[in-house]
């Protein structure tokens, strides 16, 4: 955690004073890096400002002590008594190292960059002046942008010789993060108000011993009145390690400081959020669950004895027990895992290049509108590897799909329907606009695509036929995604995984315009005026824009229609919109 940990002492000679202070500094070359890099430190450090800064830790040397001192930022030793004074003149200061992370805890009286000096002095002042809350001891938060952000903790300290009996402290934490802060706070508030604690706890002991010996109470009651500051001696500011009796205080307070900001730093982690989960998660867990409680009955029709219900055969084999609602489910295809071996259509962009800039808009255009999409081929793994790419054009809870069937199957069952070529279709299906017909047929001449496929003798040998009984007209507008898929598939500028995201974006971007115009149509009931404005407002008043939104709108997840549902019927909701 970039911040700094003080403590701070109410002097009653001059004024608020800084006594200690911990700072977290980061290794300015990798770790295992060695040499004489004293003079690049140096430079690092004049560049560098802000509480990440990096101190000199040459200064810190007893040898150097005097050198440090003239230039140090903090006030002068004839401007400091003893119980302004931490450290005496010269002493090395304490060094924590962080093996795991290459972060140095340092501790000393000041901080030596100036800027650094400048932001802990004014903290210190600020905590013991102004900023403080009712009866002068507790916690508080201020600061700004510019200065930093500081939690203090004013406390008191028992002293027998003080006015009061009683002296006035502060630990303060600065970081420039206000947010990392005030997230902070629990934690900071209970593990300072321990060191204060342990603090007080050792200075009552000393008070106490020091009132059985020598009480000031009666002695000060029976000396004449003289002003307070006159009647002092030289021992009345005395030093916190005499107020505690403990001359190992401050490498205490070092060890405490250093864990709390390793402790603050490493309890909160940034993690990416993904935000909710997508109408496509959502449905998937949902069919998941159905399919695991559809194999459990299944489970217990076979112990009764019971033929499962409509099973669908492929090649003379179940389809791995899955009725046609379910096989869709990329994990319940077995028939998909047994029977797949390659997968013939890499990608939209792929298939477009095999059928043609044409056929593919009018395939592409009665896939996006929900229309039945059949497919009659010998080669299963050739339709459903065109299936799982035109799949990924529209949300998961559209996809019905029947991957291939010795029947025709009606259109409230399937809008993906894979056929053998003896099949046949009825003819207002074939005249339907509402249908469209994929025949794969047998290449006249080998090598049809030799330019484009000269590495796939699977596609030699076919040629695809696209028929419907609406054909799509070539300068007809069609939906806004079908011309932005379209513009994403010949930009040769995007590769096929920019290509996979950007669907990903578009649907959800769609899925979006679903969700409002269920929730004004279904769930409020407004009228047709009102949702025509909505739709002009969504950019999709076009006709096959609002069809693309009314068929989208099947695949809504339950989680979803049942939230919104359950939000209307609430009294609180209900008073809302009154």
């Amino acid at each position: 955690m970039n911040a700094i940990v003080a403590l701070c002492h109410f002097c009653e000679l001059h004024g608020p004073r800084t006594l200690f202070c911990t700072e977290v500094l980061h290794s300015p070359l990798p770790q295992g890096a060695s040499g004489d890099i004293s003079g690049q430190n140096e430079q690092a450090e004049e560049e560098e400002g802000g509480i990440q800064m990096s101190s000199r830790i040459r200064s810190h040397s007893p040898a150097e002590g005097a050198s440090a001192d003239s230039s140090s930022p903090g006030p002068k030793k004839s401007d400091m008594c003893e119980g302004c004074r931490s450290l005496a003149g010269g002493h090395p200061g304490y060094v924590s190292h962080d093996k795991e992370t290459s972060i140095k805890y340092v501790s000393h009286q000041h901080p030596n960059h100036p800027q650094l000096f400048s932001i802990v002095r004014q903290a210190c002042v600020r905590s013991l002046s102004c900023e403080v809350c009712p009866g002068r001891e507790g916690p508080i938060f201020f600061g700004d942008e510019q200065h930093g952000f500081v939690f203090s903790h004013t406390f008191f300290i028992k002293d027998s010789l003080a006015r009061g009996f009683q002296r006035w402290y502060s630990i303060i934490t600065i970081m420039m993060d206000r947010i990392y802060l005030i997230n902070s706070w629990p934690f900071l508030l209970g593990k300072i108000r321990g060191i204060i604690d342990e603090l007080q706890g050792k200075a009552l002991k000393v008070f106490e011993a020091e009132q059985y010996g020598c009480p000031q109470r009666a002695q000060r009651m029976n000396t004449a009145f003289t002003p307070f500051l006159h009647q002092r001696n030289g021992n009345a500011a005395r030093s916190l390690t005499s107020l505690t009796n403990d001359e190992n205080l401050w490498a205490c307070l070092h060890t405490s400081f250093a864990w709390l900001l390793k402790a603050c730093g490493s309890r909160l982690t940034e993690k990416l959020l993904e935000g909710a989960p997508t109408e496509d998660t959502l449905v998937q867990m949902e069919k998941l669950a159905d399919l695991k409680e559809e194999s459990e009955g299944w489970d217990g029709s076979e112990e009764e004895g019971k033929p499962s219900s409509q099973p669908d055969v492929v090649e003379g084999q179940e389809l791995s027990k899955c009725s046609p609602e379910t096989s869709l489910m990329p994990d319940c295809n077995s028939w998909n895992i047994a029977h797949r071996r390659l997968s013939v259509f890499r990608s939209l962009r792929h298939m477009r290049q095999v059928l043609g800039a044409s056929a593919f808009r009018m395939l592409a255009w009665h896939v996006l509108m929900g229309n039945q999409v059949i497919w009659k081929a010998r080669d299963m793994d050739l339709v459903q590897s065109a299936f799982d790419v035109l799949r990924t054009m529209l949300p998961v809870g559209c996809v019905r799909i029947i991957p291939y069937s010795d029947q025709y199957e009606e259109a409230y069952r399937c809008n993906f329907l894979g056929l053998s070529p003896h099949v046949q279709i009825p003819s207002h299906i074939l005249s339907s606009e509402f249908a469209v017909l994929v025949e794969v047929r047998a290449a006249t001449r080998s090598g049809l695509y030799p330019t484009l496929f000269d590495d796939e003798q699977s596609l030699n040998k076919y040629e695809f036929v696209v028929t419907s009984g609406s054909p799509v007209a070539a300068d007809r507008v069609g939906p806004t995604i079908l011309n932005k898929i379209e513009a994403a598939l010949t930009n040769q500028n995007l590769s096929v995984d920019v290509v996979d995201q950007c669907l990903v974006c578009l649907k959800e971007e769609w899925m979006n315009k679903v969700k409002v115009l269920f929730k004004f149509t279904k769930v409020d009931s407004r009228p047709k005026e009102d949702t025509q404005k909505l739709l002009s407002i969504l950019g999709a008043a076009e006709e096959d824009n609002v069809k693309l939104l009314k068929f989208w709108m099947t695949g809504l997840s339950k989680t979803y229609k049942s939230h919104l549902m359950s939000t209307v019927r609430s009294p609180t909701s209900s008073e809302s919109r009154n």
